[in-house]
Order: structure tokens, then sequence, then C-alpha cells
């Protein structure tokens, strides 16, 4: 069964941090001047409570002020995908109600961490989810994250529960997503693709739905990798790639653990250099260094975001 038309989600869709201010509590205002920065670059999509946005960290209350203040800013003017992860399904329910009642469009899950669940384990909490949730689903595969990289096969049963019109590919092995990709690209969407060689080779021969990455700290230049694609622009496309794949290449080893510090504290330092609502991160969590919020700034710099 094909379900890519029922989630018209494409290009680059970052999954954001959340700024927390220095006492640790949420920062609606920074929120609002994120997701606003956000818009205006361009983005094809906005991730909240994701990794990116330190979902373990935040109640559940949390989340949903998240989702509302979101929603009542941007719903409607792009897509919206809420992280609804948890170790159950009725909790992941729970934030996807909230979720759709904000407006949003669709959400992103990942397999139970800690528990390193069985494949028919895995399948039967995305069915429950998949049989209640009004949104449609994305499976997050996040081996990092859960310690769980789903094989393709358990993939396949994933994409044929009804709700389920995308996977969000994480893995490292580019074998793996190459093979999800042809797979299961004419049934629901994938995003996964790298934006270097690799990736645009594959989306040049074969086109594709995009990337979900993390914190978009370099504006415009990450949706531009997509935009220029589209319009022909291969040396703009490539150009916007080469740039994004420097912070990727000077920030995370190429098991996208990050060098200085957790994910969510490297972005938001990298935002922070930028005069843009960063913040800070919440425990157990740490800020970066002065050095190394120093060497990201460096980067920054030298990619001309400075």
């Amino acid at each position: 069964m094909n379900k890519r038309s029922r989630a018209d989600w494409q290009g680059y869709i970052p999954a954001i941090t959340t700024p927390f201010d220095a006492n640790r509590n949420l920062d609606l205002p920074a929120l609002g001047m994120l997701l606003e920065w956000l818009h205006s670059e361009g983005m094809h999509g906005l991730l909240l409570a994701g990794t990116t946005g330190e979902w373990p960290s935040m109640s559940t209350d949390e989340c949903k002020t998240l989702f509302s203040a979101a929603g009542a800013q941007l719903g409607g003017k792009l897509p919206l995908l809420a992280g609804c992860n948890a170790y159950t399904a009725s909790r992941v329910l729970e934030l996807a109600d909230h979720a759709a009642a904000s407006g949003f469009d669709g959400i992103v899950v990942t397999p139970p961490p800690y528990y390193r669940p069985s494949a028919d384990e895995i399948h039967g909490f995305y069915a429950d989810i998949s049989a209640e949730t009004k949104l449609p689903i994305c499976v997050y595969n996040w081996p990092p994250g859960t310690g769980i990289d789903m094989p393709l096969a358990l993939l396949k049963r994933l994409a044929a529960l009804d709700n389920v019109v995308a996977i969000k590919q994480s893995t490292s092995d580019l074998r793996r997503f190459v093979d999800t990709f042809f797979a299961l690209r004419d049934r629901i969407r994938i995003f996964g693709h790298s934006m270097d060689e690799h990736g645009l080779a594959l989306l040049e021969a074969r086109g594709g739905d995009g990337t979900m990455g993390a914190g978009a700290v370099l504006g415009r230049t990450h949706p531009d990798f997509y935009n220029k694609l589209w319009a022909g622009d291969i040396a703009g496309a490539r150009e916007c790639g080469r740039m994004d794949r420097v912070i990727l290449d000077e920030w995370y080893t190429p098991e996208l653990v990050g060098r200085f510090g957790s994910g969510p504290a490297i972005l938001k330092a990298g935002l922070n250099a930028q005069g843009l609502p960063g913040g800070y991160v919440r425990p157990p969590l740490r800020d970066v260094s002065a050095a190394d919020a120093e060497r990201i700034r460096e980067t920054l710099v030298a990619l001309g975001r400075i």
C-alpha cells in the first residue's frame, strides 16, 4: 500500500533544540525567537522534542507546553512534527493527542529506549500507537540513542502498519540506509539522505524525500541543499552539502556522537555563537566548555556564519 501521499514532508526538516534559561527552565520567549528564525531561514518543516530537543529531561507537561507554543506560532505555515518518545505506547499517545490538538502534522517515534525490546515487541509497540493516534507516524531508527539498529525485515513490518507513513533512518551504516531506501521508498517516505556526494548521487539518480537533520545551525544553507538540487543547481547543492559536512566532521564522530559533549550542547553553543537563542542544556547534560565553545565558534567563522 502506497501511503506517501498522506504526508507532504520533504527536504530539510531539522530536529530543533529546546531553549532552557540559566535556571534550566523552559524558555518560551527564546523558543518563539528560534522558531521565527528557523521559519525565516526557509526550513521545510520542524521536528520538536526530538533527541536534539532533549525530550528525556522534559516532563509530559513541558512537552505539551512546547507543542502548544509551536503550534500556535507556526501551525499551518510549515509541517510540524512532534517527537513523542516514551517507554510505553500510552504515554506516546498522550503526547500525540496533544500534538494533534496543537496543529501538528505528524509524530516521530523511536522504539522504547533502554529495554532493548525484541522485534515482535517493537512491532507491537508501534501497532498500538498506529491503532489509536490521529496523526501519521514517522518511525525513527536511532541506534546511538536506543541501542537498537532495526533490521530491514522489521522496518518492512512497521511500514505495513496503517498510520506509518515515513521512516527516519539514522543508522550510520550507509548500506543499511540504501537497502531501506530501495525496499520501501515506493510505499512510504524515507528520510536520512546524507548531504554529501553519496547522498547527492543517490538523489540525482533515484530521487528521495529528504533529511531530518539536527539543529539547523547553518540556517538557510541546510534547506538550500534541496532547494538548489530541485532547481537543477547541482554545484550549488554540492556547496551547501560541503558546509554541512564540515560541521558533521568537526563536531561529531562518524557514529554521530558529539566530540565536545552531547549533540544538544554542541548545537546550542553553535546557535549562541551566532547570537541566536540556543540557551543552556538541562542536566544530566552539561554545556560545552569555554575552550570547546571557541572551537565551535572557529568552525562557524571559517564557514562565514560569523
